[in-house]
């Protein structure tokens, strides 16, 4: 059909415009974001841009589903402008037509929302989550940095060295203040360097003083040394720590359905039925009004999608609370926007006003006054 092949050509061009138009926005703030984390030691500065790249690919459901709704605003508010849409309307061609046009595109951008929400977002989320967690369980010699001041993994330590040579094999001036036992002890040395020795990595500190403070005692202890070893720490990451909700997978929700497996459920299946809920919106809000111009209708648009996606998140805190239910908060929130959307689909494929017949009652209960009454 002529009408199907025009409309989905303008609109594959629409969603591709707008789509690229979307990422780079969200890439750079996105990446704006992620040097400041990188900046407060949360990633490895090398990781930045894959830390990005796994973010965006986050958003990306939200991203395509406004992509698609743009598109449809965009191209169906033009035809309106342009007049086209009644030249397709006079030949038969209803709104229901064109929801099955638009139908017709739009199905492969649902189905990659569906697969990004389900199976994609929870990969990426644990991915960034490793990323993190690696960095900050990177052993007490990895977090040495020269002429800084660095925290060891488990904060009981801090390191300085003011020069390093050889890759942090060795360097000067270093100091080490450390709790241990509820014994504070800082140490200080001319040099150091490290050592592996059974299995386990040491600094051995060269030319040195030690000063050891215990708890509830006023004196302290002050010892110099010409050499000292001292273990920093152990090379195997513990990885047997329960993962955010958000990194597990959609099966893994399934298999448990507490309050916060449903909460997190119902954000991703809520990407999913936002999306298709966008395209019928989308199809209905293009022609409200076209002698209003097209920019009306598309902020009407984003300002129901920025709605709807704040029900989303505020419905998710109330399902992880016990404030909501998961069934309530899918049928009250996206059933009645599926309802309304639809009904009001087939009011305007029918031409049904409701304003005019309101304003025709009113003319008429003003003809039926008697003359002279106010």
């Amino acid at each position: 059909m002529l009408f199907d092949s025009s409309l989905r050509k303008e609109l594959s061009r629409s969603f591709g415009v707008a789509v690229i138009v979307l990422v780079t926005v969200v890439m750079t703030m996105t990446l704006i974001r992620t040097l400041g984390m990188a900046s407060r030691g949360s990633f490895n500065p090398s990781d930045v841009m894959l830390v990005m790249g796994y973010t965006v690919l986050a958003y990306l459901p939200t991203l395509l589903t406004m992509g698609l709704l743009i598109a449809i605003m965009a191209t169906l508010s033009r035809m309106y402008g342009d007049h086209e849409m009644v030249i397709w309307m006079g030949s038969g061609c209803g709104l229901v037509s064109v929801l099955r046009s638009v139908s017709r595109f739009a199905w492969p951008v649902l189905a990659g929302v569906a697969v990004l929400a389900l199976v994609i977002l929870p990969w990426t989320n644990m991915r960034i989550e490793e990323m993190k967690s690696q960095y900050e369980k990177r052993s007490d010699i990895d977090r040495i940095e020269p002429g800084q001041f660095q925290e060891s993994a488990d904060g009981t330590r801090v390191f300085f060295v003011e020069k390093n040579n050889t890759h942090l094999q060795s360097g000067t001036h270093v100091f080490i203040a450390a709790t241990e036992s509820g014994k504070e002890t800082m140490t200080s040395a001319q040099s150091g360097r490290i050592e592996i020795l059974n299995g386990g990595r040491f600094i051995r500190l060269d030319r040195g003083q030690r000063l050891e403070v215990l708890p509830d005692v006023p004196d302290f202890k002050i010892s110099e040394f010409e050499q000292y070893g001292l273990r920093v720490g152990n090379e195997v990451l513990n990885e047997t720590q329960d993962r955010s909700v958000n990194t597990r997978t959609t099966f893994a929700l399934l298999q448990n359905l507490n309050s916060v497996n449903l909460a997190e459920l119902s954000w991703r299946m809520g990407l999913i039925f936002a999306s298709i809920n966008f395209v019928i919106i989308g199809v209905v809000s293009a022609g409200f009004n076209p002698r209003s111009g097209r920019s009306v209708n598309l902020l009407f648009a984003l300002f129901s999608f920025i709605i709807y996606y704040n029900f989303l998140t505020l419905g998710q805190n109330w399902i992880a609370t016990g404030r909501l239910s998961w069934g309530v908060l899918m049928i009250s929130l996206h059933g009645g926007v599926f309802v309304t959307a639809v009904l009001w689909l087939i009011m305007y494929h029918n031409h049904w006003h409701p304003y005019r017949y309101g304003r025709s009652l009113f003319k008429g209960w003003l003809g039926q006054r008697p003359q002279g009454a106010l």
